[in-house]
């Protein structure tokens, strides 16, 4: 990556630093939407005050590939999409990051038709998947805080063989419970 394959990583000087530039980089994430569909009023609710996703550095959304690490695919992607949101992923810079938001984005939803793509992890590597049809806002942020806590650990995303990105695959649990309809569905 630069400096980090320039120092020797066995020295306390190399591994306080090490730390100083995992906290940058989790403290300053600047995610691109792609929102297609309902997700995408989820998304920009995450953003608003209730919610503050500006509390964990995340609230620049940049319309640049080229200004962008978190990639946030949120809704359905079609065929004639999947081009774009493929060059989208090719020209962010690295480290990079994704997050596929709703269940159209991680498995198609409820679109089994040929005209929609059947997960964009098929297309590009996924870090974090988020379960909803739309997921609340509170589960984008615990998207971002898993990307966040792994890269405290780590710092950069984990290489394969060949050099290629191996996604994190980690999914997000439901933070809120359902409750029942006041009034039973049935005839009266």
């Amino acid at each position: 990556m630069g400096i980090e394959a320039a120092l020797p990583t066995d020295t306390v000087l190399t591994t306080q630093l090490q730390r100083v530039i995992n906290w940058s980089r989790r403290s300053s994430i600047w995610p691109i939407p792609f929102a297609t569909a309902c997700c995408g009023i989820e998304l920009m609710a995450t953003a608003c005050s209730r919610y503050d996703l500006a509390r964990f550095g995340a609230e620049v959304m940049r319309f640049s590939p080229r200004q962008s690490d978190l990639l946030i695919v949120a809704g359905r992607v079609g065929i004639k999409m999947l081009p774009v949101l493929q060059r989208i992923y090719a020209q962010m810079t690295e480290p990079k990051w994704v997050i596929s938001m709703g269940a159209c984005a991680s498995t198609g939803g409820v679109f089994d038709t040929y005209a929609t793509v059947q997960g964009c992890d098929q297309f590009i590597p996924v870090d974090v998947y988020i379960p909803g049809c739309p997921p609340r806002p509170e589960m984008l942020i615990e998207g971002v805080m898993a990307i966040q806590r792994h890269i405290d650990g780590q710092g950069l995303p984990p290489s394969g063989p060949g050099g290629r990105r191996v996604p994190l695959g980690i999914a997000v649990q439901p933070t809120h419970i359902q409750t029942p309809q006041p009034v039973g569905v049935g005839r009266a």
